[in-house]
């Protein structure tokens, strides 16, 4: 059984993972076609939450491609050729998020929401899961395009990794002056992208590319290369743990003012419709009939289970019945 990498796949590994030779200008062509393809697709599937679209845009996008050129380059100790790949990468980057800027202004503003869109709302605040995934789905792509037996693979990666998505939110959000969400989401893309190159070069060095770098020059590029993407990792992971701490807190916020509210509405005819904690402010939506408890003693409840004085805000929608009449 032969897991390492397979010396005879080295030439055509290369011609697959970098844009070179005859036949370059055709593969850049097919590179900005798919691109600009994908991000039609995106940022549609984004403003209509459809998730079916956003996987299909996933599929059709090419980033994953020079994302993966950067880190072999990398392993391989050719700095020229990483550096081509990395500015693929940065075009590709900027075209996207331009052009979804431009597509979402054929979209009335009114119907473009980062709170109620599933689709917008998962992708400006990533936490450390989003991480963890980016480093599996790095390590399943390198995996991948280092067996010639495993291309079809490929498309399972990038649905499992969100590359041009995140970059259509950043337009799209850039569009509605939305600065935090627009800053969230390219925090998802880079998120993405160093844990490609971090997972992605560990991988094809376990699996024996280091080999084909054993030149002076080729060996002080690659151990710097790679450094400064461990370096870059690791600094990602700072906002990352910040945001998914904030995460954590919110939700367990959120729930304990749920409790408290079902158990503030116990013994009447009311339900518990939403609850939002917001700083030192609470917004709880219920809807029935009847009487209520006062609204401060709902407010000390909160108060004590959050730890910090709060302003309850409760709007109740009033519930009406009747029976027909013959």
């Amino acid at each position: 059984m032969k897991l390492g990498f397979d010396p005879n796949y080295f030439d055509t590994f290369q011609d697959k993972l970098f844009i070179e030779g005859q036949e370059a200008a055709r593969r850049y062509l097919n590179f900005f076609v798919l691109l600009f393809l994908a991000t039609l697709i995106a940022t549609y599937g984004l403003l209509s939450a459809s998730t079916a679209t956003v996987i299909g845009a996933m599929i059709v996008a090419p980033l994953m491609g020079p994302i993966m050129g950067t880190t072999g380059a990398v392993i391989l100790g050719q700095a020229s050729r990483a550096f081509r790949a990395l500015a693929l990468v940065v075009a590709g980057v900027l075209c996207v998020i331009i052009f979804s800027y431009l597509l979402a202004w054929i979209v009335p503003t009114p119907t473009i929401s980062f709170q109620d869109n599933p689709e917008l709302a998962s992708r400006i605040n990533p936490g450390l899961f989003a991480l963890l995934t980016a480093l599996g789905a790095g390590a399943a792509g390198a995996f991948i395009v280092s067996r010639q037996e495993l291309a079809d693979s490929m498309g399972g990666v990038a649905i499992a990794i969100s590359l041009v998505p995140p970059l259509c939110v950043v337009g799209i959000a850039l569009r509605e002056a939305e600065w935090n969400a627009a800053g969230g989401a390219l925090l998802l893309f880079t998120t993405n992208f160093l844990a490609i190159l971090f997972a992605g070069g560990l991988t094809l060095a376990l699996v024996g590319m280091t080999k084909y770098a054993t030149q002076a020059n080729q060996t002080k590029a690659r151990r710097r290369g790679f450094a400064l993407v461990i370096v870059a990792t690791l600094l990602i992971t700072v906002p990352l743990a910040v945001t998914g701490y904030q995460n954590v807190r919110q939700a367990i916020a959120d729930d304990n003012a749920q409790n408290e509210v079902r158990l503030w509405l116990a013994g009447t005819h009311y339900r518990l419709v939403d609850v939002r904690v917001q700083g030192d402010q609470v917004e709880a939506t219920v809807e029935g009939t009847g009487d209520l408890q006062p609204v401060h003693t709902l407010a000390n409840r909160m108060a004590t289970v959050l730890q910090t004085p709060v302003l309850v805000r409760l709007r109740v929608i009033p519930e009406m019945s009747g029976t027909s009449v013959k």
